[in-house]
C-alpha cells in the first residue's frame, strides 16, 4: 500500500512517501480503507521527536489518528460493523480492562495506544483500528469533514460539558481560536451550551472567522490585551470558563481572567508545559485548574450525531493528497490556517 512514513526524526524532509506492507486486521479490528486523515500538532512533535514523542524507529512508522474511510475487513469476533461501513476513529486505543475502562471512564485509562503516534496511523491507504473504536457516517458527512472532529471536539466536547459544567448563562474564554480545538470549543459552548463566548486570536482575518464560528467577542491578541478586554467584556467580573489547548504563552492574562468559582481547563500545552499558579487566589476565589486528555468513545457518537443535524460542523480549511504531506506538515507549522488541515487518499 502507498503510505507517507518516517524512518528517523526531524524536519519534513523526513516524510516520506512509498510502499508498505498492508495490515491485517486481529479477531478484534477492522481494516479501513482511509479516505481522509486529519493533521494534528501531535503528528509535527511525533515526526519531530520532540515533546516526549522520541521513538526507536527499528521499522517505519506511519504518522495520523484522525481517520476517515470504508470498513473493507472485519476481524473473526467483530459484530457490530459490516463491510462497507463509513467510519471515522477515535485514536485513543484505551485498553478495556483497567479499573477506569470498566468503569466507564476511558480517558482515565492506564495504559492507552495512540493512533499514529504509538501505532502505525493514517497516513496510508489501510490502517488496522479495534472495531470499538469506530464511529458509523451518515451519508451526508464528507470523509474530509468527518477526519477533522475527533481529537479537537472530543477533549472540547469533555471539557465544556463534563468537566467544566459550562451553562447557557455563563461566558467562556477560548484561547486561539483559529486552532482545530479553537474552532471546536466555539461551536460546542455556542451551538449545543448557548454560552457567552469570547476568542482570542492573532489576526483581524481569522477574527471574523471565528464571529461567523459563533464567537460573540474576539480579542486579536496581537493588537489588544487579553486581560483588559475580557474585563470590559464582562463588566469586571471574568469569565467562567476558560478553554486552554496553549499552555504557558497565554496562561498569565487567561488565569487572571477568570471569575470567582471559574473553571480552567487544559488540553493541550503547545507553547510550553509550565507556569506560575498563584494559589492564594485560587483558594479564595473558589476556582479550578484542570486537565482533560480526549474524551470516551461515545462523546464522539454525539458528536457526529450533532455533525450530521447540522449543529456543529468540522472546519477544514485546506486539503492535500496524501504524497504531499511535507506540505501540510509546513502549513501546520507555519500557523496561517483557521481549522484543520486534511490529508484526502483516493
Amino acid at each position: 500500500m502507498k503510505a507517507v512514513y518516517i524512518k528517523e526524526h526531524g524536519g519534513v524532509d523526513v516524510l516520506e512517501y512509498g510502499d508498505l506492507p498492508e495490515p491485517n486486521p486481529s479477531p478484534v479490528q477492522v481494516k479501513i480503507r482511509v479516505k481522509a486523515c486529519g493533521i494534528n500538532r501531535l503528528d509535527v512533535f511525533t515526526r519531530a521527536g520532540v515533546r516526549g514523542m522520541r521513538m526507536d524507529l527499528t521499522n517505519p512508522h506511519i504518522l495520523g489518528g484522525d481517520v476517515a474511510g470504508e470498513v473493507v475487513g472485519i476481524g473473526s469476533e467483530v459484530k457490530h460493523v459490516k463491510l462497507g461501513d463509513r467510519v471515522v476513529v477515535n485514536p485513543r486505543i484505551t485498553c478495556g480492562q483497567c479499573r477506569y475502562c470498566i468503569s466507564g471512564a476511558q480517558e482515565l485509562c492506564v495504559s492507552p495506544i495512540g493512533l499514529g503516534s504509538t501505532v502505525n496511523g493514517g497516513y496510508a491507504e489501510y490502517v488496522c483500528v479495534p472495531s470499538v473504536n469506530t464511529v458509523s457516517l451518515p451519508e451526508g458527512l464528507s470523509y474530509e469533514e468527518a477526519a477533522a472532529l475527533p481529537t479537537v471536539f472530543m477533549p472540547s466536547w469533555n471539557m465544556l460539558i463534563r468537566r467544566a459544567n459550562l451553562q447557557p448563562w455563563e461566558t467562556v474564554l477560548v484561547l486561539s481560536a483559529s486552532s482545530g480545538v479553537g474552532s471546536a470549543a466555539i461551536q460546542v459552548a455556542k451551538n449545543v451550551i448557548g454560552s457567552t463566548v469570547i476568542a482570542t486570536t492573532s489576526s483581524q482575518d481569522k477574527a471574523d472567522k471565528a464571529t461567523a464560528l459563533g464567537a460573540d467577542r474576539v480579542i486579536v491578541y496581537s493588537k489588544e490585551d487579553i486581560k483588559s478586554r475580557v474585563k470590559e467584556f464582562t463588566n469586571g467580573r471574568g469569565v467562567d470558563v476558560v478553554v486552554d489547548h496553549v499552555g504557558s504563552d497565554f496562561w498569565p492574562a487567561a488565569s487572571a481572567s477568570l471569575a470567582p468559582g471559574g473553571r480552567y481547563g487544559i488540553c493541550g500545552v503547545t507553547s510550553g508545559y509550565t507556569a506560575e499558579l498563584q494559589m492564594g487566589m485560587l483558594f479564595i476565589r473558589n476556582q479550578t485548574v484542570f486537565g482533560v486528555f480526549m474524551g470516551r468513545q461515545e462523546e464522539l457518537r454525539q458528536i457526529v450525531e450533532l455533525v450530521s443535524r447540522g449543529t456543529m460542523r468540522g472546519v477544514v480549511d485546506q486539503t492535500f493528497p496524501l504524497q504531499q504531506a511535507s506540505e501540510a506538515h509546513k502549513a501546520m507549522e507555519s500557523l496561517g490556517f483557521f481549522g484543520k488541515l486534511i490529508l484526502t487518499i483516493p
